[in-house]
């Protein structure tokens, strides 16, 4: 365990979380520390990975609650006694809200999907600071671009999701100032959008979940955080990335 790279992915139990950590843990020499609001969920999707054989990694589960406060104290707590350090976090915990007052939805996505990023990652960066080659990941979405949402001719111009997309765009934000705050201390950071891929981000189901027949495989997007995790676009630090290049802010 001590010669293994140790990774945080937090939304750990379902869709990209649960993908990236698959893909992990199918190489040898990481482990994945599985953050999970539930760790009920966290375990049976810990028994699943396992029960598929592809296993040269190793897995635990953390209960790690993005909105919670003392869930993350202790969350970091229990991470830096059990293993002392952190070498990537991959900040991938997010949702959408229907069925709420505007003013509600807006209050719940923007506590998970930016305060709940920003702050979370932010108290795992000691733990960063003790890696040899430290890399922070915040997973975004193309949506949150403001570039693209201006331009009339590209495809995410008429995308809905107001609440969602502006929670990305105050994401983009947030990466950009631990990447000017982090830099300068060895730690990697990006923002990364995996795509559209398949996820119950927009509901349970199947028409929701395969957004219509147009997501992809989440394995494509693990595939994409894990050259970031292995440094393979280390010259891109500080940019907001997807798998093909990089998108504007």
């Amino acid at each position: 365990m001590a010669t293994s790279k140790i990774i945080v992915i937090t939304g750990a139990n379902s869709g990209i979380g649960y993908a990236t950590t698959k893909f992990i843990v199918s190489h040898s020499g990481y482990h994945v520390i599985m953050g999970c609001r539930d760790t009920k969920k966290g375990q049976a999707a810990l028994d699943e990975i396992k029960s598929s054989g592809d296993i040269k990694g190793t897995l635990s589960v953390l209960q790690l609650d993005v909105t919670d406060d003392s869930s993350i104290a202790a969350a970091v707590s229990q991470v830096e006694k059990e293993f002392g350090r952190v070498d990537a976090f991959l900040s991938n915990a997010g949702i959408t809200a229907h069925g709420y007052s505007a003013r509600e939805q807006l209050n719940k996505i923007f506590a998970t999907n930016v305060m709940g990023a920003y702050l979370t990652s932010q108290s795992f960066v000691p733990l960063l600071l003790k890696s040899e080659h430290p890399c922070l990941i915040q997973v975004s979405s193309g949506l949150g671009s403001l570039g693209l949402a201006a331009n009339p001719a590209d495809p995410h111009y008429n995308a809905p999701w107001e609440g969602y997309r502006m929670s990305k765009a105050s994401l983009n934000m947030a990466t950009l100032q631990q990447h000017k705050q982090l830099h300068c201390q060895n730690v990697r950071v990006f923002a990364y959008c995996p795509g559209l891929v398949r996820s119950n981000l927009r509901g349970k189901s199947e028409d929701a979940v395969s957004a219509g027949g147009a997501a992809g495989d989440p394995m494509t997007s693990a595939r994409g955080l894990f050259d970031i995790v292995e440094g393979k676009r280390d010259s891109e630090a500080g940019q907001f990335l997807n798998a093909n290049g990089t998108y504007p802010w």
